[in-house]
């Protein structure tokens, strides 16, 4: 077994997955495409914004064709699947040059990967641009996508390119692997890059930064749904307090305080 850093973490994943090697395998075995490039760019962003939100991903390349964005997150936000539709549109946006120029010359990929949970509980979800008839027959015309992946949901209908990869995600979540199972050279690779005997103490401060960002985002969530759920509570109170109802009573039933109540 390896000793390895978890996947779930940005700087970690940015440290696999920045390797052109790496990144093409990814995108070959996900997309059917072969990227040609000899550089991963991270933390990528545009010189001009798209819109009034600026759009930062973890992981960018482009070759003569192609635009694909890669990005790592392990708390599921709840605008998850806005968020990255914003930020695979504004790749597209990006690249008008005039008023008359609506088709981009690069076709623009983006594939989320959601390392917890997911209410949906879905292995790979897909936005497919292009066109459909009513019987569901693609046209052929535009070819934009965005994968959302979750490792977790890896199952025995996940097509079988993906699988290794999701499986290796997935693996590292605990610090261990056994690279005996696995057989793609990327993802060995992966394994080594990863290796925590070989992380550096900048890679480790980041590692803890997260760590705290993501107990603060977590909490803080928390405590907003606490609040609604309170509000929604006193709201409750004050319209059974309206009908004429005991305060007591009212307090039993929405378990309030009477000062929470007043």
């Amino acid at each position: 077994m390896k000793q390895v850093a978890s996947l779930r973490y940005g700087v970690i994943f940015k440290k696999a997955f920045s390797d052109p090697e790496v990144f093409k395998g990814f995108v070959r075995d996900f997309l059917a495409i072969n990227l040609e490039i000899e550089r991963v760019e991270t933390e990528k962003s545009f010189s001009e914004p798209v819109g009034k939100v600026a759009s930062r991903y973890d992981l960018f390349a482009e070759d003569t064709k192609n635009r694909v964005i890669v990005d790592i997150q392990h708390v599921r936000h709840p605008d998850h699947y806005n968020r990255f539709l914003h930020y695979h549109c504004a790749a597209i946006l990006e690249q008008a040059a005039s008023f008359n120029e609506y088709t981009p010359p690069l076709t623009v990929f983006t594939l989320v990967v959601l390392t917890s949970g997911d209410k949906h509980q879905q292995d790979i979800s897909v936005i497919d641009f292009d066109p459909k008839t009513l019987a569901g027959e693609p046209l052929h015309e535009i070819a934009h996508k965005v994968f959302y992946i979750c490792p977790k949901y890896l199952n025995e209908t996940t097509p079988q390119p993906f699988q290794e990869w999701m499986r290796a995600i997935d693996d590292s979540l605990d610090g261990q692997i056994d690279e005996a199972t696995y057989t793609r050279s990327e993802i060995l690779k992966i394994f080594q890059l990863i290796e925590k005997d070989t992380l550096s103490p900048e890679d480790r401060a980041r590692m803890l930064d997260e760590r705290r960002e993501e107990a603060y985002r977590v909490t803080k969530y928390q405590e907003g749904k606490a609040e609604g759920k309170a509000e929604e509570a006193r709201r409750t109170a004050h319209a059974m307090l309206k009908e004429g109802m005991d305060i007591e009573l009212v307090c039993k039933i929405t378990g309030l305080a009477k000062d929470d109540i007043m």
